[in-house]
């Protein structure tokens, strides 16, 4: 045990070599005290067991507690030394810099704010509501019938008895015309949930853009004259547009209004289905029924309204040809449009 003890003291003397070492040395230090074969205290750690018992425990202890000195020791040397290889010769400070990734807003985000900017110019307030609605806001007061197939789980996101993941924007309508009288002018931007397949032209889940107008003498010219002025301020001030006849449940007389479509501008793409149009709204005259459900004289004000899926006319706009590419994350697609956040 005299002898183990001895050896042990003439170990921990040696710890002063570690501090000043080079990279060789650092490594035959290393191998002729801690190396698993001819280690000084690996042979001592060996010896442990055959001692008694009373023995053994005071030299295990510091036999351990030194190996643990070592090891420390030797991590702390490595890394001063590597940090200085760095310093003297593996970074050329002569090499430019990396730019570092910049964020911004998402291509989607940046078209919604133009959207809202534009309507917002033409006398439109934002508005918001929830994501979870009942369904007499998201269906009934709407004008949908109770059979109607939109209801069915097969085509909705139900999170409760009577819940549902809104469909459309159209309930912040409702929630608007109850909330305050006429006149009303308001946009409405947010997320909404569908069960539609994820492929190049549709998403479960999308931004939508609706808008509502509500006052005295509002009729089918002015909605056709407010949503040209879109058309022709977000795209091109030549932009054709086309509004063809329609049907939904809300609003009577109903359209959808396409424009010329931006990628293969006219002649036909698998985009545009090769039609030569995209259709980027549907619109039409508020119906009398969800004036009346909201407590809003139809006999006395009118009104239209209208929704648009801002990552179909960002599509559009930017000839993106598959929708999926905004959901990928891949930043070399999304850097194309980055416009930082202000």
């Amino acid at each position: 045990m005299s002898d183990l003890l001895a050896a042990l003291n003439a170990l921990r003397e040696r710890l002063t070599e570690v501090p000043q070492a080079d990279e060789r040395r650092l490594r035959e230090l290393k191998t002729e005290i801690l190396g698993r074969k001819a280690g000084a205290l690996t042979h001592i750690l060996a010896a442990v067991p055959s001692l008694e018992p009373k023995d053994r425990k005071a030299v295990g202890g510091v036999a351990n507690a030194l190996k643990r000195d070592f090891e420390t020791a030797f991590a702390a040397r490595e890394r001063e030394l590597k940090r200085a290889s760095v310093a003297a010769g593996d970074l050329d400070l002569t090499m430019p810099g990396r730019a570092g990734w910049q964020g911004g807003l998402h291509l989607v985000t940046q078209v919604v704010d133009e959207i809202c900017e534009i309507f917002r110019e033409l006398g439109f307030t934002r508005a918001v509501g929830p994501e979870a609605e009942s369904e007499r806001n998201n269906f009934y007061a709407l004008n949908f019938p109770h059979d109607h197939p939109a209801l069915d789980a097969q085509d909705s996101f139900y999170v409760g008895d009577g819940v549902v993941l809104r469909t459309h924007t159209s309930p912040v309508q409702i929630r608007t015309l109850e909330a305050y009288p006429p006149p009303i002018r308001v946009v409405i931007p947010g997320q909404v949930y569908r069960r539609d397949p994820f492929d190049p032209s549709h998403s479960p889940v999308f931004e939508q853009i609706e808008g509502l107008v509500v006052d005295e003498g509002v009729t089918f010219v002015d909605l056709k004259a407010a949503l040209t002025a879109f058309a022709r301020r977000f795209f091109t001030s030549d932009t054709t547009v086309r509004f063809r006849p329609s049907y939904f449940p809300f609003t009577e007389p109903s359209a959808e209004m396409d424009v010329r479509c931006q990628i293969c501008k006219g002649s036909g793409c698998p985009t545009c289905k090769q039609s030569g149009w995209m259709e980027i709204l549907g619109s039409g005259m508020v119906h009398p029924a969800v004036l009346d459900n909201c407590g809003v004289d139809s006999e006395r004000y009118t009104g239209y309204a209208f929704g648009m899926g801002p990552e179909r006319i960002a599509m559009n706009r930017y000839g993106v040809s598959d929708i999926r590419l905004f959901w990928e994350d891949d930043v070399r697609f999304l850097s194309q449009f980055a416009r930082p956040h202000r």
